[in-house]
């Protein structure tokens, strides 16, 4: 066999950290610079040489995934191309009355079909079934169990052994804006929730284990998904063990997020979708929902729709992810990160329980989240976590896509976030000037000396929905405060080098106020100049937009 390192000197972790020491001292850094934190404040090293033991037995032993798609109208045509297109399954969220007309030309004998939580679709549906063999029937019910679902649930139960009546849906909990660990415990609390009642209703504990299925995001941080879903199928087991049964295989289903989906420059999200995708796939998810890049705007169109299939398609037949049995295995990076996220998750776990459950916990949980919202806003907020697209090269030229409502009822009756949503509101009050607002990039001498900055101001405030003309190469103040005059903006911001500031600064400013600039900025963190304010990287970037539409007297 032959060895990769053959040849080498052994290398050490000390001397690996004292190499890297040495280069932070020359730029004044220090190691803690190279850790960085999830949102559940879990530590992300630079590099890993161990990790913890891995828990066998927790992966599914399968070849690909279940390919599942969203339908929330009644559109056999859409459910047929669907089908025709590589897709498997079906997630129907349509009225009772119009399960059926959906379901038009399925053969339900090969396609599983998961309902939305309805009573009432849910009996529909099952009309639908007793027309064919109890052993073709798959699929899941998605329903509560209490009151008359619980009654539907064991008739369910007993009539059908391959079907599946629970979905365990963490999904509000991460579209209220939650952390993975948030979404992990809370999902953890509503399944022991689902289990007693079941069990209470007379099911066997192996029986009530076997009725849920699942339901977490994935999203575009690929690696957390990743250890996401292999956490969540680690905590079931644990939950299974204390229950005394045996070989509980926690059935997952993943959708791609709608929080990080956005209406604006909406294609990117086929790129936040795919890379979604993969993580779910890569951590053993047993079904995927690729949402269509348009789903923040409204009903998706066929095109959109025939992009999510496909993107799953590429994953599976020519990215060939499906092949492998856990190819995470062994990366001491994704084992870290998989080991700390269940062990937060597990203790948030403990404290739902210990309030009393996930229904007397609700205000913990409502808080908790909000919490973590709070904590990701201010990351967007000055741009730490970027939103490519919205608060990041945004495009202020773009064809608005348009689409149709959807009006398929969320049905979880708590708060939704996405996190492009406070930008996207400031480039729709932008939009709706009669004149698109003007901020007007004070450019100091030549190209190459204020590029930079002027690139990083023009970008903070298109994200605002503000034109940023510019003076482009200068000579001097007057030459900039010509240009400025000529713009028609109230608002001027300086980009330049250190050096042109030293020098020009001073006089710009002055210059700029005296042909009408009624508040000047400054691209960088100081000068000598009479400035009203600086941006530059990490400010306050929401802030800095909203003072700006201020001032000019755009409110919304």
């Amino acid at each position: 066999m032959m060895e990769l390192a053959g040849g080498f000197p052994a290398a050490s972790r000390e001397q690996w950290r004292g190499l890297v020491d040495a280069v932070l001292r020359k730029t004044g850094a220090d190691f803690g610079s190279l850790v960085s934190r999830t949102p559940d404040g879990l530590e992300v090293q630079p590099l890993y040489t161990d990790a913890p033991a891995r828990f066998p037995g927790l992966v599914p032993l399968r070849q690909g995934w279940d390919v599942r798609q969203r339908h929330t109208t009644a559109d056999p045509v859409a459910v047929l191309n669907d089908l025709e297109g590589g897709v498997k399954s079906l997630w129907l969220a349509v009225p009772a009355a119009d399960v059926a007309k959906a379901l038009d030309g399925a053969h339900l004998d090969l396609v599983p079909v998961v309902l939305d939580g309805s009573v009432d679709a849910a009996r529909a549906m099952l009309r639908l079934w007793r027309e064919i063999s109890p052993d073709d029937v798959r699929g899941n019910l998605a329903l509560t169990p209490s009151g008359d679902a619980l009654d539907v649930i064991l008739q369910a139960a007993s009539a059908f052994p391959s079907l599946r009546t629970v979905v365990v849906d963490a999904l509000p909990f991460h579209d209220a804006g939650g952390s993975d660990a948030d979404e992990l415990g809370a999902s953890l609390a509503l399944a022991v929730s689902h289990l007693r009642a079941l069990t209470a209703a007379g099911l066997p504990a192996a029986e009530a284990f076997a009725q849920l299925e699942f339901r977490y995001a994935a999203t575009v941080d690929q690696f957390l998904s990743i250890a996401k879903f292999r956490a969540a199928r680690r905590l079931w087991a644990r939950v299974a063990e204390v229950s005394g049964v045996d070989g509980a295989v926690q059935v997952q289903h993943a959708v791609t997020s709608s929080a990080m989906m956005t209406r604006r420059d909406p294609w990117v999200n086929m790129l936040r979708t795919t890379v979604a995708a993969a993580g779910a796939c890569l951590g053993g998810a047993d079904a995927v929902t690729v949402q269509p890049f348009d789903a923040a705007i409204g009903l998706p169109d066929e095109f959109a729709r025939r992009v999510a299939r496909n993107t799953q398609n590429v994953l599976l037949e020519e990215a060939h992810l499906g092949e492998v049995v856990d190819p995470a295995a062994g990366s001491w990076y994704v084992e870290q990160l998989t080991e700390s996220l269940a062990a937060a998750a597990w203790a948030w776990f403990q404290e739902i329980e210990r309030a009393g459950g996930i229904e007397a916990a609700r205000p913990l949980v409502a808080a908790r989240i909000a919490a973590t919202w709070a904590a990701r806003s201010a990351r967007i907020a000055d741009r730490r976590d970027p939103v490519t697209g919205v608060s990041e090269f945004p495009d202020l030229g773009e064809k608005r896509v348009v689409r149709a409502p959807d009006t398929a009822p969320t049905g979880s009756g708590v708060p939704r976030v996405r996190y492009a949503q406070a930008f996207e509101e400031l480039r729709d009050l932008a939009d709706a000037q009669p004149e698109r607002p003007r901020v007007f990039l004070a450019t100091l001498g030549p190209v190459a000396a204020h590029t930079a900055r002027a690139t990083f101001a023009a970008n903070l405030f298109n994200a605002g929905g503000f034109a940023t003309p510019d003076a482009g190469a200068t000579r001097g103040a007057e030459d900039v405060a010509v240009r400025f005059k000529e713009s028609g903006a109230e608002v001027a911001v300086l980009c330049g080098t250190e050096q042109s500031y030293a020098e020009l600064a001073v006089e710009t400013v002055d210059a700029l106020r005296a042909v009408g600039a009624r508040r000047v900025l400054l691209a960088g963190r100081k000068t000598d100049a009479d400035v009203d304010g600086f941006v530059f990287t990490g400010c306050p970037a929401l802030d800095v937009l909203k003072d700006t539409f201020a001032f000019i007297g755009v409110t919304a």
